[in-house]
């Protein structure tokens, strides 16, 4: 029997199939931005990259959430 996955990283498979990158190559970029703020960095991979803004919530959300707060 499959866990379903909850929370952000219930939107991974979406992200990858949108925009054509692998989740691990999103969270490098958040990680290696000078930006250290939440919706710093979603603003700005909504601008940068063209994500949607649930799909850069949930990359910096889970990301974040990895890194203690960053």
């Amino acid at each position: 029997m499959t866990e379903t996955v909850k929370g952000p990283a219930s939107y991974f498979p979406s992200i990858e199939k949108k925009y054509g990158r692998p989740i691990a190559e999103w969270k490098n970029l958040i990680r290696t931005s000078p930006l250290t703020k939440h919706m710093e960095l979603v603003s700005w991979l909504k601008s940068e990259h063209g994500l949607g803004h649930g799909h850069a919530n949930a990359l910096v959300a889970h990301t974040l959430a990895e890194a203690g707060g960053k």
